[in-house]
């Protein structure tokens, strides 16, 4: 039996809001058109490999336990599509058809994800959009589950069993009970009333022994008082924000979605961050936010910081799906006198916020809030994403060049959750270079042409040192 965690459960929950979806998509651009019928074959690999992809979610009567993940049909037409992009086929018309497809909510009686092969590329080449929900992993795990899509040669030799699409439903379901109608629920409800007396006395137990702390050591009690104020202080920066997001121009927002997509040499922008003392991150950070201070000034705001909401990872080597990561929140500058001194000030907030105890102890927030009644959660998830301006992801990958069905892969274009913010800045490193997708409110960033011309200044600004700094 697998159920969400806590904090999946919250994101499943509060997606009554459609705002507050937490879908996530990735655009792979490979060089010449995918052979479908060999993705068709390969999915059944995939889906034993990842069981949650042959699973959907069942929600325990009075929602006692987090929902739980079931074996379902899986109807390979509906995960696994062709779709020939609309005439000329350029980028544009690549995008817009994704966005289209990433503004569909999930069907919920379903496994949630689903891969669409794009053809009809003016390019010549070809493209896939894989979309996923943020239930069944976060992109640092949806990054170790590409590995069983993508080769590392165009004609690996994988060993076959004849007997794979029979197996897959069977490798999906073992563990997990009846695949559908009311034999779900029944199992579900009966593990949910097991597993709830189990965490009550868990959380009696750790209640009783904080006590006892207290009570057999109370001269240790001052320093537990000090660390209790320093607790609460994080959590008002990172859980109980009051103030709104910062902006007074990309304060809108909307159901719809833009995406656009930049490539970057990763060389000159690492090289850059190493020698000012950061990461590649602090680079990210500080390139996103040097454009929107452009993008601010160039349409005549003087607003100077903002606020950033950025998933801190807290995977470990082993873990593979699921989610491992604890949302934080920085005001960040915008401006400042110097490319320099921009990163630096960025780069010393960064250093602080991942060290936020708030972070630490995301997971049994969440499981604290998990019973609230799904209008209150919906309210308080609603309130709390409207005090960011934008988000930003950075993930690490393949260093190496890659294959998608036989085809060369050129970028890979991650495409994250707005839930509620104007724009998601995505990086995804592969090669030599820094692939960025960027989901945009079309409500807050009314001319993404100008905020795109922004990204490229910001890049240069940032970076054009290199050699000299």
């Amino acid at each position: 039996m697998t159920r969400m965690s806590d904090v999946e459960a919250v994101m499943w929950l509060v997606e009554q809001d459609p705002t507050l979806r937490s879908d996530f998509c990735n655009l792979t651009v490979v060089d010449t058109p995918i052979d479908f019928e060999r993705m068709q074959d390969r999915l059944h690999d995939i889906v034993r490999a990842i069981p949650k992809l042959g699973q959907r979610v069942v929600v325990a009567p009075f929602r006692l336990m987090t929902p739980e993940w079931v074996a379902a049909d899986l109807d390979v037409s509906y995960h696994l599509q062709q779709v020939t992009v609309p005439a000329p086929g350029g980028e544009r018309e690549l995008l817009d058809a994704c966005a289209a497809i990433a503004d569909e909510p999930f069907d919920r009686e379903r496994p949630l994800w689903q891969f669409i092969v794009f053809d009809g590329l003016a390019s010549g080449g070809g493209a896939m959009l894989q979309k996923m929900h943020h239930t069944i992993t976060d992109g640092v795990g949806g990054l170790k589950l590409s590995l069983e899509v993508v080769d590392f040669e165009p004609s690996p030799i994988r060993v076959t069993n004849p007997h794979d699409r029979q197996a897959t439903a069977t490798a999906t379901s073992a563990g997990t009970g009846a695949s559908s109608g009311a034999g779900a629920v029944f199992n579900t409800a009966r593990a949910a009333m097991s597993d709830v007396a189990a965490r009550t006395v868990g959380r009696a137990a750790n209640a009783i022994t904080s006590t006892g702390r207290v009570l057999t050591d109370p001269l240790g009690t001052p320093a537990r008082v000090s660390d209790a104020i320093a607790f609460a202080s994080s959590l008002r920066r990172q859980v109980l924000v009051t103030e709104g997001a910062r902006s007074d121009l990309i304060d809108d927002r909307s159901l719809h979605r833009r995406f656009e997509l930049r490539r970057f040499p990763m060389s000159d922008a690492k090289a850059r961050a190493r020698s000012l003392g950061g990461s590649l991150n602090d680079m990210f950070v500080t390139i996103v936010a040097d454009a929107l201070g452009h993008y601010h000034a160039a349409l005549g705001s003087d607003i100077t910081e903002l606020r950033m909401a950025m998933p801190v990872s807290t995977r470990g080597a082993d873990d593979v799906g699921g989610n491992h990561f604890a949302p934080s929140r920085v005001v960040v500058p915008i401006t400042s006198d110097t490319p320099e001194s921009l990163f630096t000030e960025i780069r010393e907030r960064l250093e602080i916020t991942k060290h936020e105890r708030a972070l630490d102890a995301a997971g049994s927030l969440a499981g604290l809030v998990t019973n609230l009644p799904a209008a209150m959660l919906t309210a308080a998830a609603r309130n709390q994403t409207r005090t960011i301006d934008f988000a930003t992801s950075n993930l690490r990958g393949s260093p190496v060049p890659l294959y998608l069905a036989g085809s060369r892969i050129v970028a890979n274009y991650p495409l994250g959750p707005r839930t509620g913010c104007a724009l998601n800045v995505s990086l995804l490193s592969y090669c030599d270079e820094l692939n960025i997708g960027l989901n945009m409110d079309p409500a807050a960033i009314t001319d993404p042409a100008l905020f795109l011309r922004c990204l490229d200044t910001a890049f240069v600004e940032s970076c054009q040192t290199t050699t000299t700094g």
